[in-house]
């Protein structure tokens, strides 16, 4: 039944797909965070769902005449410029056949990406975009929350399996960054039911955060807290929830939890933390002797023996940081590095630019937000190898689109703005706009 369900809503949706081409946007960041197919045990689970949606999806894009706009910002181009160095760090790479099959899959990742930025030509898509992650991540959110309520913080919140948040460590970095996503949200909502409900999501998944009883999600849960207050507008609500939170997940924790959180300060004593830095070194040792790192994969025994501190302690990066360092070195690093500083500065451009327009409070909050999100990539990252997670590259998408919205206008090309930017956002009115670009056929062109 369960496949028959995610059959029916994928493919039922593919003909609406063929006439708006953004709902296969929204529907590919469905699959891609939810992972809904991965939760099925029939013909589903290995069904190509994302290739197929992704194909109709680019097939209708050709075919639309609808606004399409490709925004070449200084954050697009250092991204082009790092795919392209991936590209060829893995003509160089240690294992060249697992890491020519890996770029494939980060070159998938940056199609989707390009895909979204092409079709984010509205402040309602941005919104939709939101949602959709919000929805996607929340679900594990949600469900993790009330499974640590339940069973008292006993058992780790794991994500599906087969995906990039399949272990409790990835899954707990994606809810973190999702949670300032939900404020977002509720600062934008007129409904009083629907800012209610995202509080208590809000307070699930950070409890389901916690429960995951990872030692990286915990570090970035104490960062992304500060960044949360500084960067919220309403800072007493802000701090309450945040107490509210950190209060009732500590409280449900057994000891076993404490236990391995204070690991952290022992961690020479910590097997696990042992072998990341070991891995850590090695990828130091590869970046200084090979310009171009050792590709992807290079995570192996042979590499291991030839640069590790200790060649019998193969372990993966476990650090967004270090993975690129050792995969494509030195510069591979700066790029990766320079396109995270880029997009926090653009939130700044962004936040700056919208305080001078009232109409453009949503997209202050949203930017605002998002740097919220990146402080939790980039802390709890430190400990992950999450570093071609197409979450982040939905974010550094989203926040160039946002700049479009509030730069002011050339002096020769000035036009009235949309009157689309000039309202409040909900999540009624962005599904108000798209049925009304339904009916209507093609939109004109956006700001």
């Amino acid at each position: 039944m369960r496949d028959l369900f995610v059959a029916t809503i994928v493919f039922g949706l593919l003909p609406v797909v063929l006439v708006r081409p953004f709902v296969g946007i929204l529907l590919l960041a469905g699959l891609g965070y939810l992972n809904p197919h991965r939760l099925c045990y029939g013909f589903m689970l290995e069904m190509p769902v994302v290739m197929i949606v992704a194909l109709v999806t680019l097939v209708a894009m050709l075919a639309s005449r609808e606004a399409k706009r490709m925004v070449w910002s200084r954050e697009v181009v250092v991204l082009v410029l790092f795919v392209l160095w991936m590209g060829i760090t893995t003509t160089q790479a240690v294992y060249y056949e697992p890491a020519s099959t890996q770029y494939v899959k980060v070159i998938k990742i940056q199609i989707l990406t390009f895909m979204a930025l092409l079709l984010l030509t509205t402040p309602e898509r941005v919104h939709l975009l939101v949602w959709a992650i919000v929805f996607s991540i929340g679900f594990y959110g949600l469900k993790g929350g009330i499974f640590t309520i339940v069973h008292g913080g006993v058992y780790r919140v794991q994500g599906p399996p087969g995906t990039f948040i399949e272990g409790n460590n990835e899954l707990a970095l994606a809810m973190v960054m999702t949670i300032p996503l939900m404020r977002y949200l509720q600062l934008t909502e007129k409904s009083n039911s629907i800012r209610l409900a995202l509080t208590g999501w809000m307070l699930l998944t950070a409890i389901a955060a916690f429960g995951s009883q990872s030692r990286g999600a915990l570090v970035a849960l104490v960062f992304t807290g500060g960044m949360f207050w500084i960067k919220s507008r309403k800072k007493f609500m802000t701090a309450v929830l945040v107490a509210v939170a950190a209060i009732v997940a500590l409280s449900i924790m057994p000891p076993e939890w404490f236990q391995r959180m204070n690991t952290i300060e022992t961690y020479q004593d910590d097997e696990s933390a042992l072998g990341r830095i070991n891995a850590w070194w090695t990828a130091y040792h590869v970046a200084n002797a090979r310009f171009f790192g050792a590709g992807f994969e290079m995570w192996r025994p042979g590499v291991f023996a030839a640069y590790a501190p200790d060649p019998g302690n193969v372990r993966d990066a476990h650090s967004i940081y270090f993975k690129v360092l050792g995969e494509h070195g030195w510069i591979g690093l700066a790029l990766f590095l320079t396109l995270l500083g880029l997009t926090w500065l653009k939130c700044g451009s962004v936040i700056r630019l919208a305080k001078k327009r009232p109409d453009m409070t949503w997209a202050r909050d949203l930017a605002a937000m998002i740097q919220v999100a990146l402080v939790a990539y980039m802390s709890a990252g430190a400990f992950l190898g999450l570093s071609y997670f197409d979450y982040v590259y939905h974010l550094v998408a989203i926040v160039v689109v946002l700049y479009t919205f509030v730069r002011p206008a050339p002096a020769a090309q000035a036009a009235p703005a949309p009157d689309v930017a000039a309202v409040p956002l909900t999540l009624g009115l962005a599904l108000s706009r798209l049925r009304h670009g339904w009916r209507r056929g093609p939109q004109q062109p956006g700001p």
